[in-house]
């Protein structure tokens, strides 16, 4: 499969360079105008005054501010950490039933009857570790929920209560259109990451 695809990734790029390295089809073709230069991104709408609701996308302040940030990286370490040991378990089953594949033609009973009873317990307990893992996944991830839920919302709290809001909404919530000006999000990653509510 791996080598297909090389095959076929080096495929489309030399039809690419190909392609590109023709030569032009008449004189007559002006050349290309360069591309514009990519324009300033806009600056925030302002938040409406009059405005008594809200929202904020929790996946962007998990993605942009520093404690998500550091929440991911410990939920990938240990999810590293558990595919690694998974990984060994699996060489490890796989080299046995190898082992008995190839060899168990010369092995005696016993010696055949032991490997096959060792490949069967290796498989019991690679099915455990992957079972093991995911909820250890899952667990860490729980937890580091609550947390970030205990940090991000007292900052939630504390903006809704300055603008003198009635509600917060997230995004996730579904809603088929909102103003962007109403979108706290940024100002609720600036105050994490200070580590104020203020």
């Amino acid at each position: 499969m791996k080598p297909r695809v090389i095959l076929l990734a080096v495929a489309c790029a030399l039809t690419a360079t190909l392609t590109f390295a023709q030569p032009p089809a008449s004189p007559a073709t002006p050349p290309a105008q360069a591309a514009p230069a990519p324009q300033a991104p806009k600056p925030p709408a302002p938040f409406p005054q009059d405005s008594k609701i809200a929202f904020v996308d929790m996946n962007e302040i998990a993605a942009n501010s520093a404690a998500g940030k550091a929440a991911s990286a410990k939920l990938k370490a240990l999810n590293d950490q558990k595919l690694a040991e998974i990984n060994e378990k699996n060489k490890a089953l796989q080299a046995a039933q190898t082992k008995l594949n190839t060899g168990g033609s010369v092995l005696n009973d016993a010696a055949r009857e032991q490997l096959q009873k060792d490949v069967e317990r290796m498989q019991r307990e690679l099915q455990f570790a992957q079972q093991n893992a995911q909820a250890e996944i899952n667990e860490l991830n729980q937890d580091l929920q609550n947390d970030f839920g205990k940090k991000v919302v007292p900052i939630i709290q504390a903006i809704a209560e300055q603008k003198g809001l009635y509600a917060v909404f997230t995004t996730e919530s579904g809603t088929a259109y909102v103003n962007p000006g109403l979108d706290i999000t940024p100002e609720v990653v600036r105050r994490l990451d200070a580590g104020t509510t203020k």
